[in-house]
């Protein structure tokens, strides 16, 4: 038996298997298509109004950003950056998501289990001290009931709940696909999940190959050896939210737009 797969035999064994879900995200590939966030909004039954081109109003669970290294033609660069929840363990890995430390309601929940951070949608009255507390700007406020044009709402997705207006909403990881993975698994009378029956809908829509899923702490997935990759960081590296979201690039003015400074700032010192 292989070190490595030993190490997946030992991460799998027995009850209580922790698993940390997370996701790698390849700057360099992302193309800005947006088929991510297409693929979140019919998989997740998210709302849009008629006129989606107010982004303050609008609701996206993955939004893709573009940005530029300010230098003038030729030379102008352009990068796209996908940003879901990222689903933060905290500082320490002590589980203390800001969202999650705020809620009043205890409407958003850290899995200890999965590293999922979940919103339930029926505690939650819409204070929003959870979008304060991101530093992210992950979450969304529903403002209205939710609408469709007539005959999509037949379409809708019967795992995933709708949410009405006076509630925060934000990515879920496509955790009811990881329901209906541990449903299969547990028909087979197996209790590990493999690799690719729990994907996000983003990473199979991403036509680029840009998304990786999985779980960040088994060796055998693929995630666990991208986010050591080289050009790998963090959102806000320095603010120690811990975030499961990582993104990959080679271009040294990515790194720094994207702030992954790790408190030596004043050395001048950045990672990696």
């Amino acid at each position: 038996m292989s070190e490595q797969h030993h190490e997946a035999h030992k991460h799998h064994e027995g009850h209580g298997t922790k698993y940390k879900y997370g996701m790698v995200i390849d700057l360099d590939k992302c193309t800005g298509c947006g088929a991510c966030m297409v693929a979140c909004m019919a998989e997740n039954n998210i709302s849009f109004r008629k006129d989606n081109s107010d982004k303050l109003l609008s609701n996206y669970w993955m939004r893709v950003y573009k940005i530029s290294n300010g230098l003038p033609f030729p030379d102008t660069e352009i990068c796209y950056i996908p940003r879901p929840c990222m689903h933060c363990e905290g500082h320490g890995h002590h589980h203390h998501t800001p969202c999650v430390s705020v809620c009043p309601a205890v409407a958003t929940d850290y899995d200890q289990e999965t590293g999922i951070v979940s919103q339930i949608y029926t505690r939650c009255f819409g204070c929003r001290y959870c979008m304060a507390a991101c530093p992210y700007h992950v979450r969304v406020f529903n403002w209205w009931d939710p609408k469709w044009p007539e005959g999509m709402e037949k379409y809708l997705s019967p795992d995933v709940s709708v949410r009405m207006r006076g509630v925060v909403e934000k990515c879920s990881f496509c955790n009811h696909r990881l329901q209906r993975a541990r449903n299969k698994a547990y028909a087979e009378e197996r209790r590990e999940i493999h690799e690719d029956e729990y994907q996000t809908a983003c990473t199979q829509a991403c036509p680029a190959g840009a998304i990786t899923f999985g779980d960040l702490q088994n060796p055998e997935h693929e995630v666990h050896k991208l986010k050591d990759s080289p050009g790998a960081f963090r959102l806000l590296e320095k603010l120690g939210t811990n975030p499961k979201v990582y993104y990959v690039s080679s271009r040294a003015w990515v790194l720094k737009a994207a702030d992954v400074y790790i408190g030596e700032e004043g050395k001048g010192v950045t990672h990696p």
